[in-house]
């Protein structure tokens, strides 16, 4: 096996583990990189409809990539949407990502509805991406039970548009907002947030 056959390879091989991949930026970037060892080893073998294959390939993985790099922090790319804590859409997509929110989330267990307990939802276009659910005491505390992503946008933290705008906990009299103990890799300290023990707490403008 020559040198060249072990690029073609290594190419071939990245394509195939970027579409294995759940993450959209990490599969849009693995996917360009194949593209471009495959168009360095068909251009070295002279196949030039391959190599222009791999061009037109990698000018959309750029385009995309572009895109979500560029909206990752827009506000417009995404909304915050407050249901109940027995909305049917919200039950669904605790129900649908439950193992996943186990292994993010240790400490969460479903709590029964109750006027305390609310939830927003993370939606991008048509697709709910984030859910994050919380519980008041009338002490203007908001405690966090969960605050979960979905696999594909687990890069983009959409969590943090319910966090960003305060309104959202202020118009429920919160002026403090403060995150479950134990959330693997959590992200709350570029949002503002400073350590209290194994939680985040942030102090909400009026």
């Amino acid at each position: 096996m020559t040198w060249l056959d072990v690029i073609g390879w290594a190419g071939s091989a990245l394509l195939v583990w970027s579409l294995l991949q759940s993450r959209l930026l990490r599969l849009r970037a693995l996917n360009l990189l194949g593209c471009v060892v495959l168009l360095g080893f068909n251009a070295a073998l002279g196949v030039w409809p391959m190599v222009g294959l791999n061009v037109v390939l990698a000018a959309v993985n750029v385009f995309y990539l572009w895109r979500m790099l560029a909206t990752r922090h827009d506000e417009r790319a995404y909304r915050v949407v407050k249901v109940r804590s027995d909305d049917e859409m919200l039950e669904y997509v605790l129900e649908r990502h439950r193992d996943d929110i186990a292994r993010f989330n240790p400490g969460f267990r479903p709590a029964k509805p109750s006027p305390e307990r609310a939830a927003f939802l993370v939606v991008n276009r048509d697709e709910v991406v984030g859910a994050v659910l919380f519980r008041t005491s009338g002490d203007g505390v908001a405690r966090v039970e969960l605050d979960y992503v979905t696999p594909p946008y687990r890069d983009f933290t959409p969590g943090e548009f319910v966090y960003r705008r305060s309104q959202h906990f202020l118009e429920l009299g919160c002026r403090t907002v403060v995150t479950p103990p134990g959330m693997v890799a959590p992200y709350y300290d570029r949002l503002g947030f400073r350590r209290s023990g194994d939680s985040y707490v942030l102090d909400l403008a009026a």
